[in-house]
């Protein structure tokens, strides 16, 4: 006989109780979803949920000397050209002629 809905879902859930297994949600935008998309076609992989768990298995993997450079956020980096900082310095200039009272800021040069 063949068991109902209920059963398998109630069977599913003791089994997920025993095994103390847990959802993680993810929220990603479209770049992330695409490089996603492209490490599972290139790994052939066609369950996002298994493409996330071993991706973090080998990323443990790794350890930390391995692990921790993947996971460093990229920063960017904001470098004014002396060029640029003189320019700045001297629209500055202008607009405090026109309303006196500003203080002077000078940009490192």
């Amino acid at each position: 006989m063949a068991k109902t809905v209920q059963e398998r879902s109630a069977k599913t859930a003791r089994k997920r109780v025993a095994l103390a297994e847990e959802e993680l949600r993810l929220r990603v935008r479209p770049g992330t979803r695409q490089a996603l998309a492209d490490l599972m076609e290139w790994s052939g992989i066609t369950e996002q949920g298994e493409a996330l768990t071993l991706m973090i298995h080998h990323l443990h993997g790794l350890g930390p000397g391995g692990a921790l450079p993947l996971l460093e956020i990229p920063r960017h980096e904001i470098r004014l050209s002396k060029i640029v900082a003189l320019e700045f310095h001297r629209k500055s200039m202008l607009m405090i002629q026109q309303d006196p009272g500003d203080e002077v800021i000078t940009p490192p040069y």
